[in-house]
C-alpha cells in the first residue's frame, strides 16, 4: 500500500511541475503576442518587460506573496491572511508525509509554489500589453513588485487560500477572475492615469488605428498561449493519479481546447459581419477570449457547451475592443477586453454550467476582485506617478521607447542607421 501511495505522490508532483512549466511557457506567448502587436520601435522594451516581470514575480511571490495567499492555519481571519515568512526549503519537508489521511499532502509543497508562481506572472503579463508604447520601464517594474507581492495574493487568498469568497461558495476553477480579471483591472487603472498614445485619437473623436509590426509573431504568441493554457486549466485539477482525476483532466483539456475554437470562430464571424473583412487581430483575440471564458469552470460543462461559452467570449471581445476604443481608453493589444470583460463573462458562465454554483456568489466575487484590484492599483500607480513619473517624454515616445528605455532597437536594420556614421 505504501508503495502505491508513494507512486501516486510522485506522479501528482510530476504532473504539477510539468503543467507549471507549460504555464511558464505562456510568458513566451505573451512576449510574442505583445511584441507583434506594437510598433517595431517599441519591441525591445516590451520584450524586456515580459522577461523581467517574470523574474520579479518569482522573487516577490517567494518573499511574501505565497505566504499571503496560502497562510493555512496562520491566517488571521477570512479577510486578512496576515504577512508571513519567506518561502524556504523547509516548507517542502511536510511533503515527505505519505498521503494517508484526508489532510495529508498528495504532492510536494514546493511543486505547489512553482505552479502558483507562474500564475502570478501571467496576471502581471496582462498589464504589460495594455500600457505598451508609452510607459516608463522602471515605473512598470515598481508596480510589478506591489502587484505580485501584495495586490494579487490578497484577492487570491479570498478564494484559493480559503478566505471569505471561498466560504460564500464563489467558484473560479483556474482564474477567470483571480488571474485574468485581476490583471486586466490593474491594467485599466494604469491606462486611465497614463493616457493614450500620441496620435491615437483625433480632436473630434476620430480613432486612428496603430497597427502592430509583426502579425506572424503575434500569431505564434497566440498558439503558444493556447498550448500553455492546457497546463493552466489542466494543472488546476491538482492531481491525475486515479481514474476519476485522469478523466477529469481529459475533460478539462478538451473543454479548454473547444472554448478556444469557439471563441476564435465567434470573433472571426462577427468581425467579418461588422467590417466586411476577416481581421486577424480580432481572430487572435477571439481565441484568447474563449480560453479566458472557460477558465472559471472547464470541468462542469460538455465540449459543446464549452464551445458555446467560448463563442460568446469571442463575440464579446470584438464588441468590447470597439467600445473601449470609443471611450478613448487606449489598449494596444486588447488586454482589458480579452482578460477583463471576458473574464467577467467566464465567472458569470459558471452559474450556467455548474448547477451547484450561485450566481449571487459569482457576482460578489467578480465585484470584490474588481474593486480591490482597481483601488489598490490606482493608488499604487498614483504614488509611482508622483515619485518617478509613469510616462515617457513626447520625444521618447516619438522615437520609440526601445532607444529611450533600453538603448537599443529590436530591428536596427529596418528602423534607420543611427550611430552608423552614414
Amino acid at each position: 500500500m505504501e508503495a502505491i501511495l508513494e507512486t501516486k505522490y510522485a506522479l501528482d508532483t510530476f504532473y504539477f511541475l510539468v503543467t507549471g512549466a507549460l504555464v511558464m511557457w505562456m510568458a513566451a506567448g505573451f512576449a510574442m503576442l505583445e511584441s507583434g502587436l506594437v510598433r517595431s520601435k517599441n519591441t525591445a522594451e516590451i520584450l524586456t518587460k515580459n522577461i523581467a516581470l517574470y523574474a520579479i514575480a518569482c522573487i516577490m511571490y517567494m518573499l511574501m506573496g505565497y505566504g499571503i495567499m496560502y497562510p493555512g492555519d496562520a491566517a488571521v481571519n477570512s479577510w486578512w491572511p496576515g504577512i508571513h515568512g519567506i518561502l524556504g526549503k523547509a516548507d517542502n519537508e511536510v511533503a515527505a508525509v505519505i498521503a494517508g489521511g484526508d489532510d495529508a499532502p498528495y504532492y510536494s509543497n514546493l511543486s505547489d509554489f512553482f505552479f502558483q508562481v507562474v500564475f502570478v506572472a501571467t496576471a502581471m503579463s496582462i498589464v504589460s500589453g495594455a500600457v505598451a508604447e508609452r510607459m516608463k520601464l522602471w515605473a512598470f517594474f515598481v508596480f510589478a513588485i506591489v502587484m505580485t507581492g501584495f495586490i494579487y495574493p490578497m484577492q487570491g487568498y479570498w478564494k484559493w487560500g480559503g478566505g471569505f469568497l471561498d466560504g460564500l461558495g464563489f467558484n473560479d476553477f483556474a482564474g477567470s477572475g483571480i488571474v485574468h480579471l485581476c490583471g486586466a483591472t490593474a491594467a485599466l487603472a494604469g491606462v486611465l492615469l497614463l493616457g493614450a498614445r500620441k496620435g491615437k485619437y483625433g480632436p473630434n473623436g476620430e480613432i486612428h488605428p496603430i497597427p502592430g509590426a509583426n502579425l506572424p509573431l503575434a500569431t505564434l504568441g497566440t498558439f503558444i498561449l493556447w498550448l500553455g493554457w492546457f497546463g493552466f486549466n489542466g494543472g488546476s485539477e491538482l492531481k491525475v493519479s486515479d481514474v476519476g482525476e485522469a478523466n477529469a483532466v481529459a475533460l478539462v483539456f478538451v473543454n479548454t481546447n473547444m472554448a478556444a475554437a469557439g471563441g476564435l470562430v465567434g470573433a472571426m464571424a462577427l468581425a467579418r459581419l461588422m467590417f466586411g473583412k476577416t481581421d486577424l487581430t480580432m481572430v487572435l483575440n477571439g481565441a484568447l477570449a474563449g480560453l479566458v471564458a472557460i477558465t472559471a469552470e472547464p470541468l462542469a460543462g460538455s465540449p459543446l457547451m464549452s464551445t458555446f461559452i467560448g463563442a460568446v467570449g469571442g463575440v464579446l471581445v470584438v464588441l468590447a475592443i470597439l467600445a473601449i476604443d470609443k471611450m478613448k481608453i487606449d489598449d494596444p493589444v486588447g488586454a482589458i477586453s480579452v482578460h477583463g470583460v471576458v473574464g467577467m463573462w467566464g465567472l458569470i458562465a459558471v452559474a450556467i454550467t455548474n448547477p451547484e454554483a450561485s450566481l449571487k456568489a459569482q457576482l460578489i466575487g467578480l465585484v470584490t476582485i474588481f474593486v480591490w484590484t482597481f483601488i489598490t492599483s490606482f493608488i499604487t500607480w498614483l504614488v509611482i506617478k508622483a515619485v518617478m513619473g509613469i510616462r515617457v517624454s513626447e520625444e521618447e515616445e516619438f522615437e520609440g521607447v526601445d532607444l529611450g528605455e533600453c538603448g537599443l532597437e529590436a530591428y536596427p536594420e529596418f528602423t534607420g542607421t543611427r550611430g552608423s556614421g552614414l
